[in-house]
């Protein structure tokens, strides 16, 4: 995303609306700018505002007096009032950013919206993770902190050491030039995205090890991550992962966190945390 400096009148109104701080009034210049290497190609400044055609001479004069007669003229604090604000022409592999970062925008590895995979939710329908499996989602970064590739991978790479399985149906899993080593791609790796979402399962016995390599892991990576873990019960209701769970120090709970209209494939009860 950039800001085209003919037309914004440094009113700041897109500052607080970026989810990232990647925006900011440049003092030397007068106007607002784009920190490139920080924003995530969201599009939440482009979309989140209303933009209004004003001439930004006039604009810019108005201002001027004002300030000189110490008094405010400012737009509504949700209008750019020029339409500065320009979506700039994504090639790879910056257009990896607004994949992951745009809810609008579906990934063409799954054709799904947002950070592009159902997770584990549809599991009474996908039944890709079985009786005596875990299914874990991790997910990194959070509007404000974002994520990079760089920082997925050395969680990735850690995880397949352990012998876990990739989701090959998984936007993460797509962008990897080495699955069963859990490498992405050298090009992307300082990419910057909203999050991302790695979709893995185990057995049930490799639960505490992922666990444990996920929270090592989590004070070193520059980004933020959390784990859901889920498995399927038998046909009696029972399952081995909250007691799993629970020695590691989780709480856990029973439920459905999805109701849908697809065939079922295995009949039973699920657990998630």
């Amino acid at each position: 995303m950039k800001i085209d400096p003919h037309k914004c009148v440094a009113c700041g109104n897109c500052v607080p609306v970026c989810p990232m701080g990647a925006i900011h009034i440049d003092p030397n210049i007068g106007r607002a700018t784009v920190n490139q290497d920080e924003c995530v190609e969201c599009f939440a400044c482009y979309r989140g505002m209303s933009k209004e055609h004003l001439n930004p001479a006039m604009v810019r004069t108005i201002r001027g007096v004002a300030k000189f007669f110490r008094f405010r003229f400012d737009p509504e604090p949700d209008i750019c009032p020029t339409d500065a604000i320009v979506p700039q022409e994504l090639t790879w592999p910056r257009i990896v950013r607004r994949a992951f970062s745009d809810p609008q925008v579906p990934h063409e590895s799954t054709g799904i919206h947002g950070r592009g995979t159902a997770e584990v939710k549809t599991n009474d329908v996908t039944d890709r993770v079985k009786e005596g499996e875990a299914g874990f989602v991790v997910e990194f970064g959070r509007p404000g902190v974002g994520a990079r590739f760089r920082d997925i991978e050395r969680v990735t790479a850690a995880l397949a050491e352990i012998g876990v399985q990739f989701e090959q149906n998984n936007p993460v899993t797509s962008l990897m030039r080495d699955s069963s080593r859990g490498l992405i791609r050298e090009d992307i790796l300082n990419e910057k995205i909203l999050s991302a979402i790695v979709e893995i399962k185990a057995r049930l016995e490799q639960v505490p090890a992922v666990l444990q390599r996920i929270r090592e892991l989590a004070r070193e990576v520059e980004t933020v991550i959390s784990i859901g873990v889920s498995t399927r019960c038998d046909m009696e209701g029972n399952d081995s992962l909250r007691e799993i769970l629970e020695r590691e120090g989780y709480a856990t709970y029973r439920g459905k966190t999805n109701l849908g209209l697809g065939r079922v494939t295995q009949r039973g009860l699920g657990i998630g945390n």
